[in-house]
């Protein structure tokens, strides 16, 4: 879309928030052991950006959101619209391999590398590459599938100045950029407006990320601790432990950065359903908790503190550099101290650069809940769009 009718080029809603778990391991590394980070000399709880962006995903879901689906098996679901359709097994399956090999590239197997290629993990010889792809986007795809006759070559038509028509053959991977290279995701692809997609076999299908995430830490140090555990069977008539094993875990106070673009939220969405988006995202945002261990630790905890800015400029997130230390028996209100802290003098120092627009607090006034909240933001938008 044209860059000179984005009414919301530059203007961002900033998330920064406090959110506290007792015992949990929230986020495994390869080992099963809570991921950490040094941050400032000092060891903190860390939770991937990508494990925290797939439970919002899910949330939005479970509130009733149409998201895309995140596959290798692009093939598949092309194959099964086209049978769909009307084709027969094998014609949709041609169709549905075809298909796939625009968005996912086969990977070679040892005897076809040379010798001087870097060898990659794949499984059944497709890459192990995840794309984006909505329903909406699988349907068009075999709906023109169908309209030419289940076959990946298409006709396209030319007129040249001289009035005659000659026509010329398009591969697949041209049609379907031809198809859905122009992104709007209103409909059941709000993930991929948030979250972006890149397709490196075809560039024309990128689609740039309106949402970016940090990874959340805690804003002090953090050692991971384990627990011993036994387990007991029910039908051994010995005494002793039928198994014995070990794991790690941690408590903490996260401090988590979202940066939602809102100029290329509009550009992904083709213009529409801004506010509803935005519902959508920050309910998710609220409720979605990520899943390791959660039968047996239920750390579902919801955020504590947030300061929220509608703003238009750079980004900025808080870096805790400085661990902080205990207050009150917790690090809830200490953390809430430097953060409010650092953004205040962080505003103060960059002037008319920080651009603010609205700022709202979450988390102390109770009449101020997360219906308000989103209430209070979609003005925001319905102001920023009316001034344009």
């Amino acid at each position: 879309m044209n860059q000179t009718n984005n009414p919301f080029i530059h203007h961002r809603i900033e998330f920064h928030i406090l959110q506290s778990f007792p015992v949990t391991c929230l986020n495994r590394d390869d080992v099963g052991a809570p991921k950490t980070a040094v941050v400032g000399g000092t060891t903190r709880a860390r939770v991937s950006s990508q494990c925290w962006k797939r439970h919002i995903r899910l949330a939005m879901k479970d509130i009733g959101t149409k998201i895309a689906s995140r596959t290798k098996l692009i093939h598949k679901l092309i194959t099964d619209e086209c049978k769909a359709s009307g084709a027969t097994d094998e014609v949709a399956e041609k169709c549905g391999n075809e298909v796939a090999a625009v968005f996912i590239k086969e990977k070679q197997s040892k005897k076809e590398k040379s010798s001087d290629e870097e060898e990659t993990s794949s499984i059944g010889g497709k890459s192990d590459a995840l794309i984006f792809i909505s329903r909406k986007e699988v349907r068009k795809i075999a709906q023109a599938l169908k309209e030419n006759d289940f076959k990946t070559e298409f006709v396209e038509e030319k007129t040249t100045k001289a009035g005659k028509t000659t026509t010329s053959k398009i591969a697949v991977g041209k049609k379907i950029e031809m198809l859905i290279g122009k992104p709007n995701f209103a409909v059941d692809g709000l993930d991929i407006a948030l979250f972006g997609r890149m397709v490196a076999q075809a560039a024309t299908l990128n689609v740039e990320a309106a949402a970016s995430f940090s990874h959340a830490i805690s804003t002090h140090k953090v050692t991971n601790e384990v627990e011993f555990f036994t387990a007991l069977d029910d039908c051994q008539t010995e005494p002793g432990s039928a198994h014995m094993g070990s794991l790690e875990f941690n408590s903490a106070t996260y401090y988590r950065y979202i940066c939602l673009d809102l100029g290329q939220l509009w550009i992904n969405l083709a213009g529409q359903s801004i506010t509803d988006a935005v519902d959508a995202f920050v309910k998710a945002l609220f409720i979605a908790v990520p899943g390791a261990r959660q039968t047996t630790q239920a750390g579902f905890c919801p955020w504590e503190f947030a300061k929220i800015f509608v703003r238009k400029g750079q980004r900025l997130q808080a870096p805790f550099e400085t661990a902080v230390r205990q207050k009150n028996g917790g690090f809830l209100e200490s953390s809430k101290e430097e953060l409010c802290s650092y953004l205040d003098k962080k505003s103060k120092l960059a002037g008319s650069l920080f651009g603010k627009i609205d700022e709202f607090t979450f988390g102390e006034d109770e009449a101020f809940n997360i219906d308000k909240l989103i209430e209070s933001i979609q003005l925001s938008i319905k102001r920023i769009e009316n001034e344009q």
